[in-house]
C-alpha cells in the first residue's frame, strides 16, 4: 500500500488553496494530507488545509528556521513548500532532509541570485536573455537623473524595490501636478514626481529602488518545473493582456524561460515573467516560488503542482507536454470557506516558540470569503 504524501505550505498566498486543490486530485490517485500556517487566523488556507497552526510572529529568519524544523519534524512532513524566508530555510536543506523533509524550492545560490533584482539582471545578461534598461538609485538626485534619462528618450519611468516580491512597491512617475484627478475612482500606481522627489529629501535613510521604462504588454508569466538535474521538465507560458488571460508555448517565451531555468538551478517550480520592450521580450522578474496563478495551467490538462511534488520525492514525471492549451479566459474573484472561529491574532510577546493546532475543518454553513479566485472562460 503506497504511503499518504503529507506537504506543508507556510504563510502562502490565498489563492493557493487552489494547488491544494491539485495536490488532492492527482492524477497518481495518491492520498495527500496539507498542513498550513499562516500569520492570518482567517488566511482561507488555513480552511483549506487538513491541519493547520498560527505561527509565531517576529521570529528572526534563523528562529523561523528552528520553527519550520519542529513543525515537519512533528507534523510527519514529507514536502515542505516555503515561502516565508525561503532563502534562509534553503540554506538549510540538510537539516530539513535529516527530519525526513524535501524542500520544493531551488538551492541557496539560485534563491540569492533572483533575491536582487539587480544582481539577476547583471548575471542573466551575462548568459544572453536580454533585460531592459535599468537604473539603482537611492536618492532624490539619482531618481531625477534616470527619469530624465528615461523620458529623453521617449519612454515612461517606473520604479520598483530592488528586492521584493510581486507588485510590492511598484508606481509609474507621471509629470502632471497632484490635483483631484489622482484622488478620483480608485486607488492607481501614478506618483508626481515632484511628491516622490519630497519624500525622498525629508527621508531618514536611503530607498533601494529599480528605475526603468514601463513595458507594455502581453505580460507573459512562464510557469517552469525543473529538477534538481537542472532539466526542464514543463514549460508553459501564461498571457496577460488586460482583463484577457490566455496561454502560449512559443519559444520566444519558452526558450529563455528554459535558459534561465537550467542555467541558475530554478529547481521544481519557478515563475519567470516577461514584457515587452519595444519590439522585443525583456525580462521583468523571476520567482523562485510557485506563482499564484499555477493552478491555472489545469486549463491546459496540466497537474503542476503534484508533478513537483513527485520530483521532490524522487519520482520523475517526465518530459511534460500540455495535452492541449486552453482557451482564453478571465479571473473573477469568488467565495472560499473561513474556520468557523476566528482565533484572535496573536501578540509578539504572548507568542510562544509554537502554538496550539486551529481545529480540524468543520462542515458548516460559510459566513466569510477568502481572496482567493477562479478562472472562467471568455
Amino acid at each position: 500500500m503506497v504511503s499518504r504524501v503529507r506537504v506543508w505550505l507556510n504563510r502562502t498566498y490565498a489563492e493557493n488553496v487552489f494547488f491544494m486543490d491539485q495536490l488532492r486530485r492527482n492524477p497518481s490517485d495518491r492520498a495527500v494530507e496539507i498542513h498550513a500556517t499562516h500569520g492570518d487566523a482567517d488566511s482561507p488556507v488555513l480552511a483549506a488545509a487538513d491541519t493547520a497552526e498560527l505561527e509565531p510572529e517576529g521570529l528572526s529568519p534563523a528562529a523561523y528556521v528552528e520553527f519550520a524544523l519542529d513543525q515537519c519534524a512533528r507534523r510527519g512532513i514529507d514536502v515542505f513548500v516555503p515561502r516565508l524566508h525561503q532563502s534562509a530555510i534553503v540554506a538549510h536543506r540538510a537539516e530539513f532532509e535529516a527530519v525526513g523533509t524535501a524542500l520544493l524550492a531551488p538551492p541557496p545560490e539560485a534563491v540569492a541570485v533572483f533575491h536582487d533584482k539587480v544582481i539577476a539582471y547583471e548575471a542573466v545578461q551575462a548568459i544572453g536573455v536580454p533585460v531592459p534598461p535599468w537604473w539603482r538609485v537611492r536618492t532624490a538626485g539619482e531618481l531625477v537623473a534616470a527619469v530624465e534619462e528615461l523620458e529623453a528618450g521617449g519612454h515612461k519611468a517606473c520604479f520598483k524595490p530592488a528586492s521584493g516580491a510581486g507588485g510590492v512597491g511598484f508606481r509609474i512617475v507621471t509629470r502632471a501636478p497632484f490635483s483631484l484627478v489622482h484622488l478620483n475612482g480608485f486607488p492607481g500606481p501614478y506618483v508626481p514626481l515632484d511628491l516622490v522627489v519630497e519624500a525622498l529629501q525629508q527621508a531618514d535613510e536611503p530607498v533601494d529602488w529599480l528605475v526603468m521604462p514601463r513595458l507594455e504588454q502581453p505580460e507573459v508569466s512562464v510557469d517552469c518545473l525543473t529538477g534538481p538535474d537542472n532539466r526542464v521538465r514543463l514549460a508553459i507560458g501564461r498571457t496577460k493582456n488586460g482583463r484577457r488571460r490566455g496561454f502560449t508555448l512559443h519559444e520566444q517565451w519558452l526558450e529563455p524561460a528554459r535558459r534561465l531555468a537550467e542555467g541558475f538551478g530554478l529547481h521544481y517550480l519557478s515563475n519567470i515573467q516577461f514584457r515587452m520592450f519595444g519590439d522585443e521580450p525583456v525580462l521583468m522578474d523571476v520567482n523562485t516560488r510557485p506563482a499564484g496563478g499555477l493552478h491555472q495551467l489545469s486549463l491546459c490538462g496540466v497537474n503542476a503542482p503534484w508533478a513537483a511534488v513527485q520530483l521532490a520525492l524522487g519520482e520523475d514525471p517526465g518530459e511534460m507536454v500540455p495535452p492541449f492549451v486552453g482557451q482564453d479566459y478571465t479571473v473573477v474573484s469568488g467565495p472560499r470557506p473561513l474556520r468557523a472561529v476566528s482565533l484572535p491574532q496573536q501578540r509578539v510577546e504572548e507568542a510562544g516558540p509554537l502554538l496550539p493546532a486551529l481545529p480540524a475543518p468543520v462542515s458548516e454553513p460559510v459566513d466569510s470569503v477568502g481572496a482567493a479566485a477562479s478562472v472562467l472562460p471568455l
